[in-house]
């Protein structure tokens, strides 16, 4: 008998995703940081621009983690919401919990609670400049990609 459980967000346990089998469902928990990295993974697959991950867990007690990244374009923005929120519902049963702005608008905002994702064309990311706002916050590093024994 397949087996359901809704996915869920724990503030202090960070935010809940399952693997679902034949048997019952085995809860793997994600933490924050894990998930703005893997947002930042998505996010790069469509050629998102200037990604940048900040850290605001010390200045804010909305989220954890900001993940900050420009399309060139309303397809471009498009392709990479779309990769990121399908990425994590697809590999990870994650929905965001809200949906903010449009690609008219040239800025989209996806709330996963710990993580919020930025999704703006470049010049309304300089108008409203989110890293100076946040300037406080550290930002988080990109996980190096191992490169297989066949590249020189």
């Amino acid at each position: 008998m397949i087996r359901w459980y809704p996915e869920m967000s724990l503030k202090p346990f960070g935010t809940i995703g399952f693997i679902f089998d034949a048997i019952e469902a085995i809860l793997l928990p994600m933490d924050s940081k894990q998930l703005a990295l893997l947002c930042r993974e998505f996010a790069d697959n469509k050629k998102a621009e200037d990604i940048a991950i900040l850290d605001v867990r010390e200045l804010s007690s909305v989220t954890d983690y900001f993940v900050i990244a420009s399309g060139t374009s309303e397809p471009h923005l498009r392709a990479i919401v779309d990769e990121i929120a399908g990425k994590l519902q697809e590999d990870h049963h994650l929905r965001p919990r809200a949906v903010d702005g449009a690609l008219q608008t040239a800025w989209v905002v996806l709330d996963y609670f710990d993580v919020i994702v930025h999704v703006m064309r470049r010049d309304v990311r300089e108008r409203y400049d989110l890293e100076t706002l946040w300037g406080d916050a550290p930002r988080v590093k990109p996980r190096k990609k191992i490169s297989s024994k066949g590249d020189s």
